[in-house]
């Protein structure tokens, strides 16, 4: 029987709570962990989150979701962005040191759950932007035993603002950004690229990739209009013991939005989620 448990409460480095979600079954021992990790402007709860969720908890695994602690959500309102200050004030380092709270607890004696998983068998997803957030740490945490990336970008230094932008940015010591969806102009402090600065060697994703040893999964759409697919073949040029499997047709979220109202996965996102099972478990 799959049993959900939502908005449970890991304690982060960085003084706000990381929001977390486990999906799994409740009559087995020993499941091996999915950790999947939301990408830029996401939530644990976004779209058909839940379903992917549910499939691998029926596939076998201890599957858990989380917002990282610095995202714009609050415990009482997980979904959306009511905290933008908090937002403004992430950066790649928290969200490396969110993944590693979530590591240290699913590892640890202590952890509620601890008889239904497997500590030494850890499978972390991480959709765009935290495609590059769980490369690094699979890089550096030999507690990772395989990688999958949905749509993962391969670089964040490209993706800062240029020119007169940047310059405003820098002199105004922050830059928004809309999100097309909500229509709330999202922060950024410019911490967020003095702190990848003076940390660029460990956030430089190429580098993290030609050091992953474990198994590596690289998914992605050949129609993605957000990261383009030309970023999942440099990963995989950069790890060519990754495997790389691309998806004819599909885009960013491979068929998914928000809010996600069906009781079924579209057909892209089920298919993406079938190969990662298959990958977790051979």
């Amino acid at each position: 029987m799959i049993t959900a448990k939502k908005n449970i409460i890991f304690k982060g480095e960085h003084n706000k709570p990381i929001l977390t979600d486990v999906f799994y079954n409740n009559k087995n021992d020993e499941q091996p962990i999915v950790i999947f990790c939301h990408g830029y402007k996401g939530f644990k709860d976004w779209g058909p989150w839940d379903l992917v969720a549910n499939t691998f908890a029926q596939a076998g695994f201890f599957f858990i979701k989380f917002n990282f602690s610095h995202n714009g959500g609050t415990i009482e309102q997980p979904m959306d962005f009511p905290d933008l200050d908090a937002f403004g004030a992430n950066n790649y380092l928290i969200e490396l040191d969110d993944l590693k709270c979530v590591l240290d607890r699913v590892g640890s004696v202590n952890f509620e759950y601890q008889q239904y998983v497997n500590p030494n068998n850890i499978v972390v997803i991480g959709h765009s932007r935290a495609g590059g957030i769980t490369t690094i740490k699979a890089s550096e945490d030999s507690r990772i035993s395989k990688l999958i990336t949905w749509a993962g970008v391969s670089d964040y230094e490209s993706r800062f603002p240029k020119g007169a932008t940047f310059q405003s940015w820098k002199d105004e010591g922050v830059f928004y950004v809309e999100n097309g969806r909500t229509k709330q102009k999202m922060p950024h402090d410019f911490q967020f690229y003095t702190t990848f600065v003076e940390n660029k060697e460990r956030l430089t994703i190429a580098k993290a990739a030609k050091n992953v040893k474990v198994p590596y999964l690289i998914i992605h759409g050949t129609e993605d209009p957000t990261v383009s697919m030309k970023e999942a073949e440099d990963l995989h040029s950069w790890n060519p013991n990754s495997e790389l499997y691309l998806v004819s047709g599909a885009d960013h979220v491979f068929g998914a939005k928000h809010p996600w109202e069906q009781d079924k996965m579209p057909e892209d996102l089920s298919m993406i989620t079938k190969k990662s099972i298959e990958f977790g478990i051979l």
